[in-house]
Order: C-alpha cells, then sequence, then structure tokens
C-alpha cells in the first residue's frame, strides 16, 4: 500500500531547500490577511501545524506561546533558523500533523495554512486540530479549496490525481471539511487566485447542555 505520510515527508525534504523561493512573497499578502482575522491576546498558546520554513512566524505576535510542528525535518530546521534569525522563542518539532503529540484542549490558537490540501486525510488532521483546542479557541486556515457550492468535476478529480501526487489536492471543500470536525466558521475571505485560496477564522464551540 502507498504511504502517503511517508511521501509527503519525502516530497517536503526536497522541496524544503526552495520553498521560500517559491512561497514567501506570493503568499505573503494572504498569510497577514489570515492571521489578522485572530484575536489576538497576550500570552495565547499558538499552534502552528505544517510550519514549513516558518514564513507565518514574522506576522505573529511577539507576547505569546508558539509552537512550530512539521512532518519533514528539513523544514523544521528552517523553521527554528527563522526564529532565531527573528528572535523569537519557538518551540519546533518534527510531527505528523495527524497525530499531534500534544495534550487535549492544549492551544488557544492552531493555525494550518496551506496543510489541509497536502494533508493524506484532512478530515484526522482537523479532528487533531478540534481536540488540541480550548473550548473557544480559534482555528486559522489560509489554503486553497473547490467552492462550497459544488463538488469537483470529472475534468478537475482526473487533474488532481496529477497535482495530488505532485504538490496539493485541488478538490477539497472549506466548509464541509470544518464543519464535519465540529468548527464554527467566523471568517471567509477569498486572498488570491480570484477566490482559490482562502482565509478562513473559525472556533471550536463550547459543548452543548
Amino acid at each position: 500500500m502507498f504511504n502517503t505520510t511517508a511521501w509527503n515527508r519525502l516530497r517536503y525534504t526536497a522541496y524544503a531547500p526552495f520553498y521560500d523561493a517559491v512561497a514567501a512573497r506570493v503568499f505573503r499578502k494572504p498569510r497577514r490577511i489570515a492571521l489578522g482575522q485572530v484575536d489576538w491576546e497576550q500570552g495565547m498558546r499558538v499552534l502552528l501545524v505544517g510550519a514549513g520554513t516558518g514564513l507565518d512566524l514574522p506576522f505573529l505576535p511577539h507576547d505569546i506561546e508558539v509552537h512550530a510542528t512539521d512532518i519533514a525535518p528539513a523544514m523544521v530546521q528552517r523553521t527554528a533558523k527563522r526564529a532565531e534569525a527573528l528572535r523569537r522563542d519557538v518551540e519546533c518539532s518534527v510531527m505528523d500533523a495527524e497525530a499531534l503529540n500534544y495534550p487535549n484542549e492544549h492551544f488557544d490558537v492552531v493555525i494550518m495554512h496551506l496543510i489541509i490540501a497536502v494533508m493524506p486525510h484532512p478530515q484526522q488532521g482537523l479532528a487533531e486540530a478540534y481536540r488540541v483546542l480550548k473550548t473557544d479557541g480559534q482555528l486559522c486556515v489560509m489554503d486553497k479549496f473547490q467552492p462550497d457550492s459544488h463538488p469537483a468535476g470529472i475534468g478537475r478529480r482526473t487533474l488532481n490525481l496529477l497535482t495530488s501526487a505532485l504538490a496539493t489536492d485541488i478538490t477539497r471543500q472549506a466548509q464541509p471539511l470544518l464543519g464535519e470536525a465540529g468548527f464554527q466558521i467566523r471568517h471567509d475571505e477569498p486572498v488570491l487566485m480570484k477566490g482559490l485560496f482562502r482565509a478562513l477564522l473559525a472556533t471550536k464551540p463550547a459543548p452543548s447542555n
């Protein structure tokens, strides 16, 4: 059976030296918009899931506790170097987004930028984000999504066989995925390529009595 988790680790290790050249400038504004939707408070404990090379770090407040994870050790090393250059105290760990090694309700904010479309099982990754978030915690998402109003057609699904192997899934829908995981979406804003990329802010609601 093809191991997609191992494949992701392998390909993102290969992409690491070139990732900034491709992603830094293009996604600078979308990252800023997405993180600007978060209701920041001093002392928050924040988790970057799939942190890549740490390109979100410059847009985060300085008075918070930051943890960063990625499945590829090469990416984690670059995040640590960027944190050091920015004089940020960031706890960096190699970790699978679908099996987070953190306690329940540990974080105030979970950030998932450009990872939902590449996880082998996004439902499991979002379930883990939900688990480690505190009640009323915030989930900050920025990624590419198929419109919520209709599923991908046969042409897009066929193309997805190639794009998902090389880079990313192009058939996933934001609201069904987040809603199924239990999140309530508060903001949903197009940020790039005529709405192909969207920034969403969702919350983990208190359990109903």
